[in-house]
């Protein structure tokens, strides 16, 4: 929060996911606080860092897909987080140079650090709103969004690894108002915690986030399917965060054979598309 001098109170005593997130990144914004919810979390589920590896490149390989293959142009990202490369204007503007992308959130650390946010492509237009999802009239009436973004033509919403922050049913009705006004060929982009694949290890990651203050629900196969429901979704479906390639189809890449099993999937992946 900004003070009366408009210095910004990055609030370092209290953890925020978008910093543990950042941490588990390997990132240096973060602080004490948010180290040692990351140490509890890790606790319940040590393999916490290569599932925000495997959030990141999630949307980079459905970024991608978006904008090289179904011609995508416009992206609204929100959750941002803390910059790590590549940023979500990065993946898009390697095929599309044009593509415009306005990202979102709540920390004030992230809007600290917006201006890495902002360099994108010259033929290109990356904005930066802070702003909060449960305020989804908020976010779309920013005039950042308004001028940034044409609702006339397909946008991407992209909320990675944020829809668990927020429990309850209010989720639903806060994800249904920012698809309402994007035009017909929009896309839903989401990844999204579940105790599915492993309740065990995934109930102590939400216990963990509880316990240090940061609100958490993880959803099964239905709740997160509900947020497609209305939508067209598109191959492979919604599937492990790991498991989703365009059109199901993972491409031949050697592979080092450690003998080690693979740690269960944390999460769904999903990219649908509005009718």
């Amino acid at each position: 929060m900004p003070h009366g001098d408009g210095r910004v109170d990055l609030q370092q005593d209290q953890p925020h996911s978008a910093r543990i997130y950042d941490y588990f990144l390997g990132g240096q914004d973060n602080y004490a606080a948010d180290r040692a919810a990351a140490e509890k979390i890790e606790q319940a589920i040590p393999s916490v860092r290569a599932v925000a590896r495997g959030n990141r490149q999630f949307m980079v390989r459905a970024v991608r897909h978006l904008a090289a293959d179904l011609g995508v142009r416009q992206f609204l990202d929100i959750g941002t987080g803390i910059p790590t490369v590549p940023n979500l204007h990065q993946a898009a503007q390697e095929s599309t140079p044009d593509a415009r992308v306005v990202y979102v959130d709540n920390d004030p650390l992230v809007l600290a650090h917006a201006r890495a946010l902002l360099v994108g492509r010259p033929e290109g237009k990356t904005r930066y709103v802070e702003s909060d999802v449960t305020e989804p009239e908020r976010i779309l009436a920013a005039p950042d969004v308004q001028q940034t973004l044409n609702f006339d033509e397909p946008i991407a919403l992209s909320l990675i690894a944020l829809c668990h922050f927020v429990p309850g049913e209010r989720i639903y009705e806060i994800v249904d108002t920012l698809l309402a006004p994007l035009a017909s060929g929009s896309y839903l982009v989401m990844t999204h915690l579940t105790t599915d694949f492993d309740p065990r290890m995934v109930e102590g990651t939400v216990q963990a986030y509880r316990g240090s203050g940061i609100a958490m629900e993880a959803r099964d196969y239905a709740g997160v399917h509900r947020f497609f429901e209305d939508l067209d979704v598109l191959d492979p479906g919604i599937v492990a965060i790991d498991r989703w390639f365009p059109g199901g189809v993972e491409p031949e890449v050697p592979r080092l054979v450690s003998g080690a099993p693979e740690p269960a999937a944390a999460g769904y992946a999903a990219v649908g598309r509005k009718r």
